[in-house]
């Protein structure tokens, strides 16, 4: 993966990711027009155009699609730690800092690499919210704030709760469809800029594009 580069972030925004210098990432990447806020934590992570991340937010391991809202203190794939040992205590994986050995047992960091997070594009996760491993969340959905999301979400869907459970759509499932099938995110900036008045008017829009 291609590291990204590090800048303060500022308006306007540009095609080069404005990241905060106090964030830390570590084999990331991130597209055209994203903003990392301050004291992120990014590590192995892939993050679409668009897409922004406020204050606190933790990622580990996941993929993020396009025109994403990330609230402050959320945690999205918060790591595991080994429940069948003795101990669960980072010393057996980690034994290299502890002096137990002379590398770290990669497996358990294999392990976690193989439970990736996957998130659609135009979702928005509300503050505190945290998303569990090897969870998918669909395009459009919303997650509310403090919810602990412990299954996939269906497009278009609001969870809330701990654990997380389905409220409603935010749309009728044939709009849905339509915005599926529309799917307005992968449209080229210069598209985006001629429709962009549209965009704030859901039926004239799937009238003229669905």
């Amino acid at each position: 993966m291609k590291n990204i580069h590090q800048t303060h972030a500022s308006h306007p925004l540009s095609v080069k990711p404005a990241v905060h210098p106090s964030s830390q990432i570590l084999n990331s990447f991130a597209g055209e027009w994203t903003s990392i806020g301050p004291n992120n934590k990014i590590i192995e992570s892939r993050i679409g155009d668009y897409t922004y991340t406020m204050d606190d937010v933790t990622l580990n391991y996941t993929e993020v699609g396009k025109f994403t809202s990330i609230a402050s203190h959320v945690c999205i794939n918060p790591v595991d730690h080994p429940m069948d040992r003795v101990t669960q205590h980072h010393m057996t994986y980690r034994r290299a800092s502890y002096g137990f050995a002379n590398t770290n047992d990669e497996d358990i960091f294999n392990w976690r690499r193989g439970n990736r997070v996957t998130i659609g594009h135009d979702v928005w996760i509300g503050h505190g919210a945290i998303i569990m491993k090897g969870v998918h969340i669909g395009t459009g959905a919303v997650v509310g704030s403090g919810a602990v999301v412990t299954k996939d979400v269906e497009p278009y869907t609001i969870v809330v709760g701990v654990a997380a459970k389905p409220i409603k759509k935010r749309f009728p499932q044939e709009t849905i469809d339509q915005l599926l099938q529309i799917a307005w995110w992968d449209w080229s900036r210069e598209l985006l800029e001629e429709k962009f008045a549209e965009l704030n008017d859901i039926n004239s829009f799937i009238k003229k594009y669905g």
